[in-house]
C-alpha cells in the first residue's frame, strides 16, 4: 500500500480545505498545513455551519462512573447483537443507531451519541457531517461501502427528559466492544469529546490526547475531531488530516 495520493484523493483534501503539498506528507511526522476554506463543487450542498446540530455534552462524571457491563453481550453473534441493541433502545423509547459499513473494515469510526437526524435515519454520521466524513475517508482510500465501518459510542439518542445514567454508558460500551470483536478493525478513529472520554476512559480534553496512539480492545486508537465540529471550525481540518495521516501510518506498519 503506497503513501502516494491519487488525483481523486488529492481533490478530496482540497474540498476539505486542506492544502496538499508532497503526497508523501501523509505520514506520522510530516503533516499538511491547513488552508483557508474555499468553495468546492462537492461541498456546495453543505449548509452553513451554524445549521449543524452539535452533539449534546455529557458530564464527565457519568463516563468515569460507568461500570463494565455484564459479559452476556460477549457471546452474541452479529445478528443477535443488532437485535439486542434494537431491544435496548426500544425499551428507552428510542430508535437504535447500530452502525453501517464494511463488515471487515480497516477503519472503524466511532462518533458521538446520535443526534436527531441520525436517529430518524437509523444511521451514524448522517447529514452534512456524514458527507464531510465520507470525503475524509475517501482521501485515505476508504469509505463506508468498502474499508470503513461507522458507528456511535451510544447506540440511541440521549434522553431529553432526564440525565444519562452510568449504566446506559456501560451497556453501550459493552455493545461497542462486541462490535469491535466481530468487526476486527485494524485502526479506530474516535471522533468527539464524549466518544473519546467514554472509549478511552480518560477525562483529559481530546486535544491533549491527539497525536498519540491509544488502545481499545487491543486495537490502535487515534483521537480526532468530530466532523460536525469541523464544519463549525474549518481551521481544524488541517489538524484532522494530520490525525488521519497518523491512523493511516498505523495501517501501513501493521503486518
Amino acid at each position: 500500500m503506497s503513501l502516494a495520493l491519487d488525483a481523486r484523493q488529492r481533490a478530496m483534501l482540497e474540498e476539505m480545505g486542506v492544502r496538499v503539498f508532497d503526497p508523501r506528507s501523509c505520514g506520522r511526522t510530516a503533516v499538511t498545513s491547513p488552508a483557508p476554506p474555499r468553495p468546492a463543487a462537492a461541498m456546495a450542498d453543505v449548509r452553513p455551519a451554524g445549521s449543524m446540530q452539535a452533539p449534546v455534552p455529557i458530564p464527565v462524571e457519568v463516563v468515569a462512573a460507568a461500570p463494565r457491563a455484564t459479559s452476556e453481550v460477549d457471546a452474541l453473534g452479529w445478528d443477535e447483537l443488532q437485535q439486542a441493541v434494537a431491544e435496548w433502545a426500544n425499551a428507552r423509547g428510542r430508535r437504535a443507531v447500530f452502525g453501517i459499513g464494511d463488515p471487515r473494515p480497516d477503519w472503524l469510526c466511532i462518533g458521538e451519541p446520535p443526534v436527531e437526524d441520525e436517529e430518524r435515519e437509523s444511521l451514524p454520521f448522517a447529514g452534512d457531517a456524514g458527507k464531510l466524513l465520507d470525503n475524509m475517508l475517501a482521501a485515505v482510500g476508504a469509505g463506508r461501502r468498502k474499508g470503513a465501518y461507522l458507528t456511535n459510542v451510544l447506540k440511541c439518542r440521549l434522553p431529553q427528559d432526564r440525565s444519562l445514567e452510568a449504566e446506559e454508558v456501560a451497556q453501550s460500551l459493552a455493545f461497542l466492544r462486541r462490535q469491535v470483536a466481530l468487526l476486527q478493525p485494524r485502526v479506530i478513529l474516535v471522533m468527539g469529546r464524549f466518544a473519546v472520554q467514554a472509549v478511552l476512559q480518560n477525562n483529559e480534553p481530546p486535544g491533549r490526547l491527539r497525536g498519540q496512539v491509544h488502545r481499545f480492545e487491543g486495537v490502535p486508537v487515534v483521537v480526532t475531531f468530530h466532523p460536525a465540529l469541523l464544519l463549525r471550525t474549518p481551521a481544524d481540518k488541517g489538524r484532522a488530516w494530520a490525525d488521519l495521516c497518523l491512523a493511516r501510518s498505523l495501517l501501513l506498519e501493521a503486518p
